[in-house]
């Protein structure tokens, strides 16, 4: 897997899901958002990470007995063990929120491991505890079944799709209260540097409209003023 460097990470930590959105839209990639999925509390941090990933296909009745948790290879099980530290565990679970992909129990394995998030594009069961677990977790609903109701745990850390998003092992994972969305990996560094510049200038543009200012030659900075202005803004703020 590919490794994060710290200044990369603690970068994107600061940064937006929607200014990522835009930088990965100027690059032509328009569906790397996951969708239908939310944060379980408002309160949590924003979620940066790795992709590990486990993938569900649909159940089999004579496969998914809830004998099967007594095999410390079953993959839902063996994913929360080898997830790493630093990185967001991503479930496939072909949008189906009818069952649970996980439970508090698991997701709090998972925060005692040091991983930084946990994503289903189906849902969570126990979700009022792990929302005060403090975790980054995002899902689509709870739902109470259990995931061998109708999900069958069959791979770790392959390409997976996960709301309607392609997720590779080692792309880089961002999630704040606007939803999640992919950074392919190769992409991240430089993701991140644009994405850490735009963000101050939007908050320079933020600070502008607050007081006043027309949107019109300011964003997009089409007025020479403002390239001008918003140096001074950095100089004086230290950003």
């Amino acid at each position: 897997m590919t490794r994060l460097s710290t200044a990369t990470r603690n970068k994107l930590k600061t940064v937006s899901t929607a200014t990522v959105a835009t930088a990965l839209f100027k690059r032509g990639l328009r569906i790397q958002c996951i969708q239908n999925v939310h944060p379980l509390s408002p309160e949590q941090s924003t979620m940066v990470g790795e992709a590990f990933t486990l993938r569900y296909i649909p159940a089999r009745e004579d496969l998914n007995t809830i004998e099967v948790f007594r095999d410390r290879g079953h993959p839902q099980r063996k994913a929360v063990e080898d997830c790493p530290p630093g990185a967001v565990l991503v479930m496939d679970s072909r949008k189906d929120a009818r069952a649970a992909s996980a439970g508090a129990i698991l997701v709090s394995r998972l925060q005692q491991r040091g991983v930084a998030g946990v994503v289903t594009d189906g849902g969570f069961r126990d979700a009022a505890d792990i929302a005060k677990l403090g975790i980054p977790a995002f899902h689509q609903r709870p739902s109470a079944p259990t995931n061998l109701t109708l999900h069958h745990a069959i791979e770790i850390n392959g390409p997976i799709a996960c709301g309607d998003a392609p997720v590779f092992p080692g792309d880089v994972i961002l999630g704040d209260s606007d939803g999640v969305i992919v950074i392919p990996a190769h992409l991240a560094d430089e993701i991140a540097e644009e994405t850490f510049e735009m963000t101050a200038f939007e908050d320079f543009v933020a600070e502008q409209v607050a007081n006043g200012r027309s949107i019109l030659g300011l964003y997009p900075a089409t007025d020479p003023q403002t390239p001008q202005d918003f140096a001074a803004w950095r100089a004086k703020n230290g950003r």
